[in-house]
């Protein structure tokens, strides 16, 4: 026996506006039945679960302890660009001299998301 993951959940102030955001960054649609100020919506995934947003009356405080890491199909620096054209920040740059590494970027309500290499940019540096 097992469990199947089916979403994972962000709690956030705008589900619309940040399952857009994600829906941008991902590349993947948004639930066709959800618009600006519902509650509640998602990001479908074409691999793996739902992204899952719901609207809560309190606001990110901390780190998150469960985050996403992203593996784009660009370079890694391409992507931090882009995803920072979108609205993202920076956060937090752990990336090395020699290419390895990190980015640690925030979505627009705060939540922290890594940037990895992509599989171009491993086959050029170690890991």
């Amino acid at each position: 026996m097992y469990a199947v993951v089916q979403n994972v959940a962000i709690d956030c102030a705008d589900a619309y506006g940040l399952a857009r955001f994600w829906s941008e960054v991902t590349g993947s649609p948004l639930d066709p039945g959800s618009g600006p100020g519902d509650p509640e919506t998602q990001v479908i995934l074409k691999d793996g679960p739902v992204l899952y947003f719901a609207e809560v009356p309190e606001r990110k405080t901390l780190k998150n302890r469960l985050h996403l890491c992203l593996r784009p199909t660009t370079s890694r620096e391409e992507e931090i660009e882009r995803l920072l054209a979108l609205g993202a920040a920076l956060a937090g740059d752990h990336r090395n001299p020699d290419g390895s590494g990190w980015a640690v970027l925030t979505d627009p309500e705060g939540n922290e998301f890594c940037v990895l290499r992509s599989d171009s940019d491993r086959g050029n540096t170690p890991s």
